[in-house]
């Protein structure tokens, strides 16, 4: 379920992007770092790649932030842990996903977390029905149907849209907690703790492959430092209720990324899913204009 521009001390440069873009910047970093973790997959193994991009990303966000250790409540520390426990567990059953299912119907699944939290935080109707729409577009890009797809793989999918969901309320609670992007970096080493002892039990010291470094430290740039910073900063000023429709975008710009680098065609089903995505997210942001964040 991404250094940032030079510091996320200065967010006022990313925040000239306004909130929508800087999902859909978030969005399409993610998902082209996702597709080069796939070609990393048979060097590192799903665990080993998570273990490397969370420790990577953590390392430069510790680095970049500096976060300030003292002066924090229990309640603002028990936030990061969760916060990070979620990103950890999400980046995990994620990966395992793709080991097994396509990156497209992964994402697609995976997606149906943050679809059912923009229902579940709305305060509106009509967001029901901009669910709706992009639930119909999430499925028809799936092909309609997953039937033919690994059911473990289904099942680490479905548990990593569980936990997109978790990191997009959490996300919002350390913003508000933590200034700037202290909050993720502390998240992000909690994530890379817990990681740890599973990746080197996984991949052992093909861990410490040069090029297997290089690479994976690149995924953790394009799919944890730079989205993750830019959803946290987005999540301070847009309803968590429209980004998590927002977030229905992802498996478009999957299926682009995998377009591109993955060399997998869009069939016309595909584009007209597309098209279905991007009208329920351009509603549910005009829907949202000049109201208030809701509480998560």
């Amino acid at each position: 379920m991404p250094t940032p521009p030079s510091s996320p001390r200065t967010p006022g440069r990313l925040g000239s992007l306004g909130p929508v873009g800087l999902v859909l910047a978030g969005g399409v970093s993610v998902q082209f770092g996702g597709a080069l973790a796939v070609t990393l997959m048979p060097r590192a193994g799903a665990a080993g790649v998570v273990t490397l991009r969370l420790l990577a990303a953590a390392v430069v966000l510790l680095l970049v932030c500096r976060p300030r250790l003292r002066g924090h409540s229990r309640t603002d520390w028990g936030t990061v842990a969760v916060f990070g426990i979620a990103m950890g567990a999400m980046n995990g059953l994620f990966y395992e996903a793709v080991a097994r299912i396509p990156l497209g119907p992964a994402v697609t699944l995976e997606v149906l977390g943050p679809l059912a939290l923009s229902v579940l935080a709305s305060r509106r109707a009509i967001n029901v029905l901009w669910a709706g729409l992009a639930l119909a577009g999430v499925f028809l890009l799936g092909g309609g149907g997953f039937s033919d797809l690994d059911p473990t793989g289904v099942a680490f999918a479905l548990g990593a849209g569980a936990m997109w969901a978790a990191y997009i309320v959490f996300s919002a609670r350390t913003g508000r907690r933590f200034p700037q992007a202290d909050g993720l970096a502390l998240a992000m080493a909690v994530a890379a703790l817990l990681f740890l002892p599973i990746g080197i039990a996984e991949a052992g010291a093909r861990l410490l492959d040069p090029t297997t470094i290089a690479l994976g430290s690149a995924v953790a740039l394009l799919s944890s430092v730079l989205p993750y910073t830019l959803e946290l900063l987005a999540l301070r000023r847009l309803p968590a209720s429209t980004f998590a429709i927002l977030m229905s975008l992802e498996p478009a710009i999957a299926a682009t990324a995998g377009f591109l680098i993955l060399d997998q065609s869009l069939s016309a089903a595909e584009a007209a899913a597309i098209s279905l995505v991007i009208a329920a997210s351009i509603g549910a942001v005009r829907t949202q204009v000049g109201r208030g964040k809701p509480t998560v």
